[in-house]
This record gives C-alpha cells, structure tokens and sequence, in this order.
C-alpha cells in the first residue's frame, strides 16, 4: 500500500515502476524533481510518521518552503492570515502561532493536512492515519475528511482498520501482495468479503481466544514515582503499581499524556528520574542506572518512535539486530561475523523479515518490517 502511494507522490519517479498513471484524463510521468511535480499537480501525501518541525509553529511548518514575501523578506501577517484562513475553511482546530512541539499526535496531523491544503491538494493522500490517535482524535479526523469531500478533495485513505473502510470510504481497492485483487463500492461490501479478499480465503470461522495459563509472578513494579529529569518539580509517575507473570501480556491503557511511555521509559532507565516505588525481577529488586544497565539485566524496550530510538536506518538489517547483543558476537577485540550471520538469519526467518538480504538497509524496508527488525533486535 505504501509503496504504491510513494509512486502516485512522486517519491519513487518515473522509470522505477512499470505501467501508467492518468490523471484527469492525461498520463501523468513524475520524473526528475517527482516530488515537487506531484505537489505541483495537486497531489499531497501525509504520511504515517509525520514531517514537521517541532520547535516551528504552526504558521512556518504549513509554510515551510513557500513563504510569502513582501520586498524580500517574509510576510509574517499574510503568512499567519492565510494559515487562519486554511485552518478555518476546513474546521482544523489548530492555533496558527503554536508551537508543534506542543502539539498532541492528532493536531499534528491537522498541521500536516493543511500543510498538504496549502498548495491546493486535489488529491491528498493519508497513509495509516489513526495509527497513534485516541477515539475523539479519531472521530475528529472523520469529521475533517467528510468536510474535504464537501470541498472536492478527493482522499486516497490508506488503512488496515476494517471499521474504517465503512465508516469514511465510498469504494475500497483490495491489495495483496502488491497485486489488486478488487475494487468494489463500499455498500457493495460486508466485513467478512472484505477479509477474504484481504487473506486470500473464504473466512468460514474465527479461530477461538486460546485459555491461556500464566506462570509465576516474575516482575513487579510497586508504588513506583518518577519526576521528570530536566524539571525535577514534575512528577511524571505517582505510585504506580502492577505485576506481570511468566508468559503473560499486560496491557498498558490511557489516554495521550495519561503517562504510558513514561511508565516504560522509566523501568527502561531511558527518562523518568525513580524518587521512590521498587522494581523486582524474579524476586531481586533491581536498581537501574540507564537503558545499559537494564539490558544487562533482561530488560529491553520496543519504543513507540522505531524510527528515532529503535532502529539505526543508514545501517543494514543484519547490523540492526545484532546491535543489542554485540557482546556475544564479539572476542579478541573482534566480531565473529559469520556468528552474527546465523543469529541475524535465525532472528529475521523466525519473524518473516522480508527483504531481499540481510545487508539491505533498513530504511528501505516498509514501515511494518522495520518494527519486526526492532523485536528481532531483542530476541
């Protein structure tokens, strides 16, 4: 889905790809400069990881590279005034002169749609869009498409959410392995023909929620406090408690801010500075001094931001899941390669990594191979 949509934004130009695309009644071929070419025919793309600048404010980000000028410097009235008028005519409740940084996930994202609205969108694409937001941040986000189709903006609605494609879509392409497999109207569809288009079989029965036995209590975090490092006077945890057994998986719920990430970042020694509570592994209350020391000691983290703090994407898959264990693969101030080979091999098989071979870079991977190179790191 994603690389399809990087075609029809120009990301991957013309000559990559086979085939054609017609764009009111004309075929459309992005070739040098693809990417502002898009742009310059109306088509848009917010993508899953958005691509603002967070110490910018709202105004300079939707801006961002087009700013308008009055006798060679930039007009910062017209720039906010006109950023006013974009949010105002399709109902984005942003501030023009916020700072992003400030932002939560779900008014990012309106900055990025008029960011996209700005350079006359005829086509705006959104790939995975209430991947990180809460259900108001998700019903707001509907709100904003039906008022987009009202305008004439048509929507290119990337998704795996199946509610989704019912809620919002007027017809839905069903792709599989890159090959579509229908395009059909929505009232045309139910869930379960949506599914066996999807998978690729008839889906005659749900397979049964396994009764599932949890061994002993290995880890326990009780009345856990945490303020935060660079403003000691802000608590970012306040007597958290829970315990989690041998082969159990404990969800962790809350809304944005609620403090999730800080609660694992913290048990990981990556943020939050612990003022009081006990952390237990196995029975052992540990002390943990950083994210170092907590791998030591069996603790690893999957970070919401793979990207940022979970992968390092110039390198190779095969250097990426090797990164955490490089002690085992390491003797005489050396490293056993073809030990990190099979390891990497064994790890990238067992999770259906899939990529042409280990040495392939990781950004060249899609979004959701990525996040298996990340568990593969730790396993």
């Amino acid at each position: 889905k994603s690389t399809l949509m990087k075609i029809l934004s120009g990301v991957y130009p013309f000559g990559t790809y086979e085939g054609s695309i017609i764009y009111e009644g004309k075929e459309l071929n992005l070739g040098v400069g693809a990417i502002r070419q898009a742009r310059d025919e109306g088509i848009a793309i917010v993508y899953q990881e958005l691509t603002l600048v967070p110490h910018m404010t709202v105004g300079e980000n939707v801006y961002l590279g087009k700013e308008p000028v009055e006798r060679g410097t930039i007009d910062w009235s017209k720039l906010y005034a006109d950023t006013r008028d974009i949010l105002a005519k399709y109902r984005l409740e942003v501030t023009p002169q916020a700072i992003v940084r400030h932002l939560g996930v779900g008014k990012m994202q309106m900055v990025e749609i008029a960011k996209a609205l700005s350079e006359n969108a005829k086509i705006l694409i959104l790939d995975e869009p209430t991947s990180a937001l809460t259900e108001s941040e998700i019903n707001k986000l509907m709100e904003i498409l039906e008022n987009l189709r009202s305008h004439g903006v048509t929507c290119i609605y990337i998704t795996h959410k199946l509610d989704e494609f019912f809620r919002i879509t007027d017809s839905v392409t069903i792709l599989r392995d890159g090959k579509t497999v229908t395009t059909q109207p929505t009232r045309q569809l139910t869930q379960e023909k949506l599914v066996s288009y999807m998978v690729g079989r008839e889906m005659k029965e749900r397979f049964p929620r396994s009764q599932r036995r949890p061994g002993e209590v290995m880890f326990e975090v009780t009345d856990l406090q945490a303020v935060d490092p660079d403003e000691t006077s802000r608590k970012v945890l306040d007597g958290v408690s829970f315990n989690l057994r041998r082969g159990e998986i404990l969800g962790i719920a809350g809304l944005m801010g609620s403090g999730r990430t800080e609660l694992v970042t913290t048990i990981f020694g990556e943020y939050g500075k612990i003022t009081g509570g006990t952390i237990k592994l196995e029975g052992r209350e540990l002390s943990i001094t950083g994210a170092r020391d907590a791998m030591h000691k069996g603790i690893s983290l999957v970070p919401e931001d793979r990207k940022g703090q979970g992968l390092v994407l110039m390198q190779s898959i095969l250097k990426n899941i090797s990164l955490a264990n490089l002690d085992q693969f390491s003797g005489f101030m050396r490293i056993d390669g073809d030990a990190e080979l099979v390891a990497a091999t064994r790890q990238a098989k067992a999770l259906a990594v899939k990529a042409p071979n280990l040495e392939a870079r990781v950004e060249s991977l899609s979004g959701g191979n990525q996040q298996k190179v990340v568990i593969a790191k730790w396993l």
